[in-house]
């Protein structure tokens, strides 16, 4: 009998490749953030742009644990939780890194199309995470 496990059987790569990408990103932008806006944002809006870095950063994480669940959730489940992660790091924190940068990039006039994206980013996380809640109730193994 073989003790060995062989991840590449049951790993999400689509899951692993966007979380790899995410946490890739989270890093480059806080250093991007910590480094080189620091001296031309305000103290809100570099906290603003924290904020999306850290939801990227754990989203990014989320989505590594969803590629090791591998076949050990419905892989519908595994897709929409995927979907939804991805989705609300593009909306969420791809709006508030606009809106923290809006007077830097001259793109003010923005604001009002870019507010309201930012709690809809927001509720796919809670998707996705309610997904998962309900998906791991539902396993009797």
């Amino acid at each position: 009998m073989s003790l060995s496990y062989d991840l590449r059987s049951t790993m999400d790569k689509r899951s692993l490749g966007w979380g790899a990408g995410f946490l890739f990103l989270s890093v480059a932008f806080g250093a991007f953030g910590a480094h080189a806006l620091k001296a031309v944002l305000n103290t809100d809006q570099l906290g603003q742009w924290h904020t999306a870095v850290q939801y990227q950063f754990y989203h990014g994480l989320g989505l590594l644990v969803l590629a090791m669940a591998g076949d050990r959730l419905p892989s519908r489940s595994v897709k929409a939780i995927r979907t939804v992660f991805v989705a609300g790091v593009w909306l969420f924190c791809g709006s508030i890194y606009l809106l923290s940068t809006r007077e830097l990039l001259g793109i003010g006039a923005a604001t009002s199309l870019l507010g309201p994206i930012t709690p809809v980013g927001g509720l796919c996380f809670l998707g996705g995470w309610i997904v998962l809640l309900i998906t791991a109730l539902r396993r009797t193994d």
